[in-house]
């Protein structure tokens, strides 16, 4: 097996099986681990652990790995544990056939993540939904409910 093929577990479901199940049978699928977790999950070392129509929540450790040059977690992971939660939320409230893409997000950093910060908790919940622009909004707590980022998102809604 190469580098590049999935493990057992992480993976993605096929175009034609996700299109039969509905956003929230998806990723409560997902999230029990009948389905294969994204490979970003595991690149990042967080997870699904919370998932209702409009509303998500992923957790994760941040680790040392991701520092950037300035002793801190860099940036994209909070982008990257936001934009799962806010876009996961939008998705939650998709029928079956149906798809989206992010077209825009944005990302305010409040305080530093460091190793030392502990489990971190991503919160996702809709905002607006229509027929072809959703919109959703994420919070990034610690252990304790201090904030560290927040955030918004517009996506495009998709037929499949």
């Amino acid at each position: 097996m190469s580098s590049a093929e999935p493990s057992n577990r992480y993976g993605v479901v096929p175009v034609e099986s996700a299109k039969t199940m509905s956003g929230l049978q998806l990723l409560t699928a997902i999230m029990k681990q009948a389905a294969p977790e994204p490979p970003i999950q595991q690149t990042l070392d967080f997870r699904l652990v919370q998932v209702e129509p409009g509303l998500t929540t992923f957790v994760g450790i941040p680790r040392f790995d991701y520092y950037n040059p300035l002793g801190s977690v860099h940036g994209g992971y909070t982008a990257a544990l936001l934009d799962s939660c806010m876009a996961c939320a939008v998705h939650s409230r998709l029928d079956a056939g149906y798809s989206y893409t992010t077209l825009e997000i944005k990302i305010n950093y409040v305080r530093a993540i460091t190793s030392r910060t502990g489990e971190v908790r991503a919160e996702g919940k809709v905002i607006s939904f229509g027929k072809r622009i959703a919109t959703a909004e994420g919070r990034l707590v610690d252990s304790a409910g201090k904030l560290y980022a927040h955030g918004t998102t517009t996506c495009l809604i998709l037929a499949l």
